[in-house]
């Protein structure tokens, strides 16, 4: 378990810390990723399952409720959770690109659009 919250915390700041704004630090104890100070992921503390905010969570969890899912803790916030052993890297990049621009200010969304289009 140790040697694959490694992986996958590298995975995430490989993915998350180049973008506008990215800053990591602890939350509940675990490594969180923030713009302009709102958190948009971070790692439970089973270091195997991430956190990541959604606005289309639903459609994640029916197409597989294996990987996708949340906790009755969850119900109430735009939060779904991820199993990090079963996520594709492409769909998991996908979802916290979609969770950093929810939570991105105007500002930092249109730098991120200009170094992307270039």
């Amino acid at each position: 378990m140790i040697d694959n919250t490694f992986i996958y915390l590298e995975f995430l700041r490989k993915t998350c810390l180049p973008w506008p704004g990215v800053t990591e630090k602890l939350c509940y104890g675990t490594p969180g990723f923030y713009v302009n100070k709102k958190l948009f992921a971070r790692m439970k503390e089973d270091g195997e399952t991430l956190v990541v905010q959604s606005l289309i969570r639903e459609k994640w969890i029916l197409k597989d409720p294996l990987t996708y899912f949340i906790t009755d803790h969850y119900l109430n916030y735009d939060y779904m959770l991820i199993n990090l052993q079963r996520v594709a890297p492409e769909e998991l990049t996908e979802l916290l690109q979609t969770a950093w621009y929810n939570r991105a200010p105007r500002k930092l969304q249109q730098q991120y659009e200009e170094n992307n289009h270039e």
